[in-house]
Order: C-alpha cells, then structure tokens, then sequence
C-alpha cells in the first residue's frame, strides 16, 4: 500500500513538473497565429505580443507631456484605439522630477483599464537625456560633480569636448564603443523596465549607418556595439518583455534581439518612393522572422519643436493632419503585415495629433486578401485590396484613394 501511495505521489510530482515546464515554454515561447503573411504563410506569433486584429487600422500610440500625467479620459481615449502605447522620454518630468516615474504613472493608469495592453518604457542609446533618473546627472553641472561619469560620453576627435546637442533641448551624446558605458546603460535600461512596470522598451537611435549622425568611420564598431547592447538588454529583461528597435530594421547586428522596429520617417530622405517600396519588403522580411513593424507617419507643416519644450503652435496643423490622412494611411495599408501598426500625429507631444479623432483610422477593414499589386513593374502606382477597403496609391506624386465598402 505504502508502496503504490509512493509511486503515485511520485506520477503526479513528475506531471506537476512536465505541466510546470509546459506553461512556463508556452508563456514565453511562440505560436502560430491564424494571420497570413502576403506570401501565404502564417505569422509566428509571441505570446507577449500585444493582440493583434485587422478589425480596423491597427494602431501604435507613442507620447509624452513635459509637463504632467495624463488625465483619465486622455487614458480611456487612447485605450479605446490601441493595445500597443510607449510613454516618451520626458513625460511628467517636470511634475514628478523623473521620467521613470512619468512611466510608471501611465503603465498603472492604461493597465488599469486595459490590462491586456502592452505599454513601454523610452530609452535612448546615443542621447543623453537627463529625463530618466539614470540620466539626471549627465549635465555640465552634474559632470563637475560626477567627472567619472565623463568616459560615457562621446568626445568630439576635432574639438576635444564632449558633443553636445542644444537645440531644442540640451543633450551630451553616449558614447557606445566604451564596454563600461554599454553595462552601465543596459542595467539603467533594465532597472528603468523594472521600476516602471513596462512591457518592454523602445530604444532609439539605433540605425547605425551612412547619414545616421554617427561618425562614418566607426560605423562596424558602432553597429557590433549596439547588436552587443541588445543582446544583453534583451537576455536581462527576461523573455517576455518587448524590445522595440527605432530605424533598426537594416541593422544586422541588432535585427536578431529585437521584437519589433519602427519605421519613424524623420525626414524627406526615408519618404521618397523607393525607399517607401523598400520598406513594405521590409515589412514583409520582419514578418516572416515573426517580428512586429511600426510604421510612423507625422503631419507635414508644423514648426520645429520637441518634446522637451512642449506641444505645437502651429495653426490649422490638425486639419492638416486630418486632409493628409489619407495617402499615409493607403501607404501603411499596402504594406501591412500581420503585427504591423500605425502611428500617425504629427510631434511626439501628447498635444501633437494623439488626442485627436480620426474617424479613418476606425472604419472596419478587415483581413487583406493578397499581397499588394504594382500596375507596372517600373511604375509608382499600387493597388491592394482588404476585405472591407481597396488602396490605391501613386508615391511618383503622392496622391492616394482609400475606398471603404
């Protein structure tokens, strides 16, 4: 008796085990999804994934507020459009003295609502921001304190100073070829993720190339270095937070560490037609490796601002915003893959177009039924159809058709 009672206490140990194992491999491993890649495959999903639908125009949100915290219908509004949000690099700061805690802040606020959603923490890997409490002291005064903070940032070979950017807002720049600086800046990302309750990270600055502002003649060094920095930022959030890599989607050494890259369109250089058709193959390529795309598209016609010093001024910028919808919407729809989402505003200041209704952006649309077409093979007109829009759009002159039926 004693012996069957031994064996079953060790049959159900051993089950206990196996169903612990199998849990923990299913809550940070893949699955496949019912979504089509255009090729016809199916997307290998995340489990940590934000959800996913093609319902209507899947929506990325990504903000901040210098000033404060969001107000509870500000929440509810965005909630009601995305699952996907990232808290930018100075929110709240001059409210509650860290961006950490502007963070922390907004992941309570969002999960409280939606629990589902999926909000990040902002962190960059070539500004110094003195936004988060990491940063606080990367300042002339706080160098002067600190000197021995002065070896993570990056000297200037000509002048013999530490670069600095002054306008809109005063950075030093890191300097990511110095093996301290990138184990300092991953634990600072880590503890950031931790302390704020994120599901993850958006990193910026991390296209490393030719017209990237980084010095042309270090540019190996400087892309092996950032693939290092993910590697270990990843390996120290654990498996089941998100890393999102700004402009990262060309850079080899960190396309295997990160989860997803946003297309940001910063200028007129990354908008033109053939990099816009370059980018709906990357589209394709980052879904195939069962990673997610962010395509940001900002409102052409508002003055030169930044976060750092607080919302546009610019008159009639939202109506602008609302009249130029269209083509950037058809451009993001005829390239959209499974786990690719918009953003569309025009600043990074909540202020700037993320509190404004776009009632486009909410129509049903429904599942596309193929790949997108090109009407001729050297020509800038394509077309794609969904189940509940057809697209169609010239990037030669920029014109576009979304028609909803």
């Amino acid at each position: 008796m004693k012996k069957k009672e031994l064996i079953k206490k060790e049959c159900i140990k051993t089950l206990s085990v196996i169903s612990l194992i199998t849990i923990t491999l299913f809550s940070c491993g893949t699955k496949k999804s019912s979504f089509l890649i255009s090729d016809g495959d199916s997307f290998e999903s995340k489990t940590y994934f934000p959800k996913f639908s093609w319902e209507s125009t899947p929506m990325y949100y990504h903000f901040g507020d210098i000033d404060r915290v969001l107000q509870p219908d500000e929440v509810k509004f965005i909630a009601d459009r995305t699952d996907f949000i990232c808290i930018e690099k100075s929110h709240a700061f001059n409210a509650l003295g860290d961006q950490v805690l502007g963070t922390k802040h907004e992941v309570e606020a969002f999960h409280k609502v939606k629990p589902e959603a999926k909000v990040l923490y902002y962190y960059n890997s070539y500004l110094a921001w003195p936004y988060p409490r990491f940063n606080q002291e990367f300042t002339p005064e706080g160098i002067a304190k600190n000197p021995e903070l002065a070896k993570f940032l990056y000297i200037n070979p000509k002048t013999g100073k530490f670069r600095e950017k002054t306008s809109p807002g005063f950075s030093y720049y890191f300097d990511a070829l110095n093996p301290d600086f990138r184990k300092w800046w991953v634990k600072s990302a880590v503890e950031g993720v931790k302390i704020s309750g994120a599901d993850g990270v958006f990193i910026d600055r991390m296209n490393v190339g030719l017209n990237s502002d980084y010095p042309n003649d270090q540019l190996v060094e400087i892309a092996k270095a950032k693939g290092e920095m993910m590697a270990e930022l990843k390996k120290q959030m654990g498996p089941d937070k998100i890393l999102i890599g700004n402009n990262a989607a060309r850079t080899e050494e960190v396309f295997p560490h990160c989860d997803a890259f946003m297309f940001e369109h910063y200028n007129g250089t990354v908008t033109n037609k053939e990099n816009l058709l370059q980018e709906w193959y990357d589209m394709e390529r980052i879904a195939k490796a069962g990673k997610i795309s962010i395509y940001r598209f900002g409102a052409k016609g508002k003055g030169k601002t930044d976060i750092t010093i607080g919302a546009t001024g610019t008159s009639d910028i939202e109506q602008r915003s609302k009249n130029q919808l269209e083509y950037h919407q058809a451009c993001f729809l005829i390239g959209a893959q499974p786990y690719s989402y918009f953003q569309w505003n025009w600043g990074w200041n909540l202020q700037d177009g993320n509190l404004v209704d776009y009632p486009a952006l909410q129509k049903p649309l429904g599942s596309p039924k193929g790949a997108f077409k090109r009407e001729t093979s050297d020509g800038w007109i394509f077309t794609r159809e969904f189940e509940h829009a057809s697209i169609w759009v010239n990037t030669d002159t920029k014109e576009a058709k979304i028609t909803w039926h």
